[in-house]
């Protein structure tokens, strides 16, 4: 049965925080513009420019967030409201993410006004085992911002085109003037972030262990590996227990036969 409210309630946040994946809806206006819908991880960022574009629409703004369980009870528990955006560099950026914080890549946040909140039953939704987050994406952005951190001030060639100084061609404030000032539809996106003189400072450890791909499958090929021995010995022990009590069927019925027949043998 589905449920609505016009807030989220407690018990819905705490359970939130808990989840590990999400997705986010948006849509342009104009009749022939695309819906884009991304799965995100609760650790990941956001790829593309496409939501960012959406919410700075004019009349626009509308965003869908929806989670729903893997794991445990079943559940699916979608959000509706409308966003607001903050870029990388802007005071309000900072105020929700300090560089103590900020992981590397993120341009800019997303303030949802959340103005419904439904929750249904979920039934339809497979279990899954969640592993680990990927880190290939904020792995990958942390080496472009090196090159914004070390590098002076120089105008940025083509086709990294921007009237502002970058950093460094290589660096990320050159990936985003090329990749994120307009969505697939066309519509602005960033304004400021690729503009930004304000270092991109991120928390990304590269000394800390980050399993590949690769070591992520190993040890999950590992674990499918030991539960199918210990499903085997299983059912090679219920087998066992199941020929030893068909054996010790038939050891008492042969005995009792053998006492019925000697029943009927007439005693000399």
């Amino acid at each position: 049965m589905a449920k609505y409210y016009d807030e989220i309630p407690l018990k819905l946040i705490e359970w939130i925080l808990k989840q590990q994946m999400f997705w986010v809806a948006t849509a342009a206006l104009q009749g022939d513009g695309h819906v884009n819908v991304s799965p995100k991880g609760t650790a990941e960022l956001l790829s593309r420019i496409e939501t960012i574009s959406h919410m700075r629409q004019p009349g626009n703004g509308r965003i869908t967030i929806l989670f729903n369980a893997f794991e445990g009870p079943p559940r699916i528990l979608r959000l509706w409201g409308k966003g607001t955006v903050y870029e990388f560099g802007t005071p309000e950026y900072n105020e929700f993410i300090p560089p103590s914080n900020r992981k590397a890549g993120s341009r800019a946040i997303i303030v949802i006004d959340v103005h419904k909140v439904g929750t249904s039953c979920g039934f339809g939704v497979p279990l899954y085992k969640y592993e680990t987050q990927r880190t290939i994406l904020e792995r990958w952005c942390d080496s472009m911002e090196n090159f914004d951190r070390d590098g002076e001030p120089r105008q940025a060639p083509p086709p990294y085109e921007s009237e502002a100084l970058v950093k460094d061609p290589r660096g990320i404030k050159a990936w985003w003037t090329v990749e994120n000032l307009e969505s697939f539809d066309g519509l602005p996106a960033l304004r400021s972030a690729h503009d930004s003189s304000i270092s991109p400072i991120n928390t990304f450890d590269k000394k800390a262990p980050h399993p590949s791909l690769g070591q992520i499958r190993a040890g999950a090929e590992k674990k499918a590996a030991e539960s199918g021995v210990k499903a085997t010995s299983k059912s090679s022990s219920g087998e066992t227990m199941r020929l030893l009590m068909a054996f010790g069927m038939g050891i008492m019925v042969t005995a009792g036969y053998v006492r019925f027949a000697a029943s009927r043998i007439p005693v000399s």
